[in-house]
């Protein structure tokens, strides 16, 4: 399996960006998918999750603000990401989980990941 995260780019406080995930090789569209991101010197945090039905989860930090969807007939998922803050600024991740019943939050319970594309939010 592999990802391809792409749709990242300099952005105001305040606006928009809209990231991509393909999947592509031996996908499953029974995976749940989720989106990490990690800033300068720091860990690697989730940010939301979506089942292989299409429902969401995500991190205190984004709700409200951030989106996750899927289109398993293009094994895709999508981030759209809305009022972007400063401290929103990091590399961001696809990822697959290990398990299909797992909505994980932990990095270490995904397995395939995506090269990362970077967010920078200008204040």
């Amino acid at each position: 399996v592999q990802l391809q995260a792409s749709g990242g780019g300099l952005v105001q406080a305040g606006g928009s960006l809209k990231l991509s995930c393909v999947a592509s090789g031996r996908t499953s569209n029974l995976y749940p998918m989720g989106w990490f991101r990690q800033a300068p010197g720091k860990e690697r945090e989730f940010v939301a999750g979506v089942t292989w039905s299409d429902d969401p989860y995500y991190a205190e930090s984004v709700k409200g603000r951030f989106t996750i969807s899927r289109d398993n007939a293009k094994n895709t998922v999508y981030l759209h990401m809305n009022s972007l803050k400063s401290e929103d600024t990091a590399v961001y991740y696809c990822a697959r989980a290990r398990s299909i019943s797992d909505t994980a939050t932990e990095a270490r319970k995904y397995d395939y990941w995506g090269q990362g594309t970077l967010v920078t939010v200008s204040s």
